[in-house]
């Protein structure tokens, strides 16, 4: 292109002729097209108008100072406000540890408790197994001289529910 100066004088393309063009093998139309260059003309440079100071009503005073400035008390809130907020997240996280390590805990006698279950199956088995009844009711009815209970010799109680009877006093003869 020519330089642009004062004489160049400018030469404008329609755009059907510009995208009209084939450039380098392609066919495909430009999405964006760069605009054509028109140069500005320079503003005269004028002296700028003095504004004259007028004073400022108080309102408008007041305005700008609300507008430019933040309150003490705005920043008391706010500070507050932070601190609240900061203690309230510190108790959460505090709250949270404890529940994390009760689970540990709780976790750790439910283990302890099965743990002694077993133990205390295993024992319970192996005392049933090793205990012979009709061995035990040999050894008494013979060596030891016991007898067997006559049938006006069994009394029988009720209890309530599943609950076990006590004996706090002599059984009284039946006659």
């Amino acid at each position: 292109m020519a330089a642009r100066g004062k004489n160049t004088s400018y030469r404008r393309t329609s755009a059907s002729q510009r995208s009209g063009l084939y450039v380098d093998g392609s066919a495909a139309r430009k999405l964006y097209e760069e605009p054509e260059y028109v140069p500005r003309r320079k503003a005269k440079k004028s002296t700028p108008a003095v504004k004259a100071n007028k004073p400022l009503s108080e309102q408008a005073q007041r305005n700008r100072e609300k507008a430019f400035g933040i309150g003490v008390g705005y920043i008391v809130f706010l500070a507050l406000a932070c601190t609240l907020i900061l203690l309230c997240s510190i108790h959460y996280l505090q709250l949270q540890t404890e529940i994390t390590s009760r689970k540990k805990d709780v976790a750790a006698l439910e283990s302890e408790l099965n743990q002694l279950r077993e133990e205390n199956d295993a024992y319970y088995s192996q005392v049933t197994s090793n205990v012979d009844l009709n061995e035990i009711k040999k050894k008494a009815i013979g060596s030891l001289g016991m007898k067997l209970p006559g049938e006006d010799q069994i009394m029988t109680y009720e209890t309530e529910g599943r609950s076990y009877v006590r004996q706090f006093q002599d059984v009284p003869d039946a006659k």
